[in-house]
């Protein structure tokens, strides 16, 4: 059995009912066999052993008390994955199916997206099963004071700085940093995403949507001598990532028909109103069927996963996880879609990966398309140390740097080991080869 299939069958076997965890080891592990094969020394060091234990996995309980005086108690986790490039980073995900397992996948992909930023950071990730929907926000202040209460001291500005993910936004930021600097009393730039007011970045609330279609739009250029100009496109969710490529898309000339909830998806052949849409979702937290009140051209159908059967020349899952499976994937070859990008954490099964591949369609892989959002992170942790902060523009411009950059990466990588065109591999190589050689040089440990 070769080195990679051994480390995989151990994982398996020490980490059973981690279905997550188990999906992105194994499209990670599997795409670095021609990098094993010709670096043995890696086989040697136990690399991949190391790589995929997390150096620390920190679970805890979060006691908290609802409006009505009752008791609550949920679960919290923080992954603390790899450090060998930099700080533990990754954000903090609050929601109803949050586990060990998910908690596992999102801080392994980490190591490899953060690694790609070329940013010193390490990877890491955490949350609860706490869902802050319906809750009061005294009760979203009292859970996020009682979580910092134990996952304080194992923070720090060079040791691990959270951020915010599916259910923790600027108000969860702001209540997880005011207990920090009560236990701590310090002012440190320990959590990012914080706001403007008190050490914040700006471009960080666009910066995922808008680096996904920063690096999409290199791509179109690169292979294809094209842009979003005239395109058709298809988006899926309407949080912050889904909102901010829509805006990013329509700015460069797109034609955005499509954005969807958990509920269903909104249609609109004259193009989508974001303002609408922000008005809707984050003035009124309603849901996207609300849409065609004000718009009666536009259509609403329930399941958000039929969203796919929507012609379009390019798609842009940013919902959630395995949102876009085989059936979806050939449903959108036979459309003629040229170009997915994922805004969210592996919207993609592996079926569906595999059809986009095999139809030439050009493909950009999580870990390599949604590192916007991280890489403003650390751009905010340069600005906090720094104590000086930098324009929209100056942010933005860095941000679009990086993004070019690491299609130009991923590109290289998948065409030096053999597989060009192919940027989950390319993503995989080029993410792994740093954290790697920083992982060699620091020795066994």
């Amino acid at each position: 059995m070769d080195y990679v299939n051994r480390v995989l069958q151990e994982l398996k076997e020490k980490n059973p009912n981690q279905p997550e965890f188990h999906q992105a080891a194994t499209e990670v592990l599997e795409s670095l066999k021609a990098v094993f094969e010709s670096n043995p020394a890696y086989e040697k060091a136990g690399l991949l052993e190391r790589l995929v234990e997390p150096e620390r996995v920190i679970m805890f309980r979060v006691p908290w008390v609802d409006d009505s005086g009752k008791v609550r108690v949920n679960k919290g986790y923080r992954v603390q994955f790899n450090s060998a490039i930099g700080p533990y980073k990754g954000g903090l995900r609050f929601h109803p199916s949050v586990n060990l397992s998910i908690i596992k996948f999102l801080g392994f992909e980490q190591i490899f997206k953060n690694s790609l930023t070329s940013l010193p950071i390490g990877g890491g990730k955490g949350g609860s099963d706490f869902d802050p929907k319906g809750k009061s926000d005294n009760e979203i202040m009292r859970f996020c004071q009682s979580f910092m209460t134990e996952m304080y001291r194992h923070m720090g500005s060079d040791t691990d700085v959270p951020a915010g993910d599916i259910g923790v936004g600027g108000r969860e930021i702001g209540y997880l940093f005011g207990q920090y600097k009560r236990i701590r009393n310090e002012h440190t730039g320990v959590l990012t995403g914080r706001g403007l007011a008190y050490g914040g970045s700006l471009v960080r609330t666009e910066a995922t949507g808008y680096g996904l279609v920063y690096i999409s739009q290199e791509a179109l250029n690169s292979k294809l001598q094209s842009s979003f100009l005239g395109k058709k496109v298809v988006i899926s969710g309407s949080g912050n990532v889904a909102t901010y490529a829509c805006q990013k898309a329509q700015q460069l000339g797109a034609k955005v028909v499509a954005m969807s909830d958990s509920s269903g998806y909104i249609y609109d052949a004259d193009g989508i109103k974001l303002d609408i849409v922000k008005e809707i979702k984050e003035v009124r937290r309603g849901r996207i069927s609300e849409y065609v009140k004000a718009v009666p051209s536009a259509t609403f159908t329930e399941g958000h996963k039929k969203i796919w059967s929507i012609k379009c020349d390019i798609a842009l899952p940013c919902a959630t996880q395995n949102e876009l499976d085989e059936e979806a994937a050939k449903t959108l070859v036979a459309n003629g879609v040229i170009l997915v990008g994922e805004g969210a954490n592996m919207p993609t099964t592996l079926e569906a990966t595999k059809v986009f591949l095999d139809n030439k369609v050009i493909f950009l892989p999580g870990k390599a398309a949604n590192a916007g959002g991280v890489a403003t992170s650390a751009l905010e942790m340069a600005q906090s140390s720094s104590r000086i902060f930098w324009s929209f523009e100056r942010v933005d411009s860095e941000l679009q740097h990086i993004m070019v950059n690491i299609f130009r990466n991923i590109d290289s990588a998948s065409q030096k080991y053999g597989y060009e065109g192919n940027y989950v591999i390319g993503a995989n190589i080029a993410g792994f080869l740093k954290v790697a050689d920083a992982m060699m040089a620091q020795g066994i440990v």
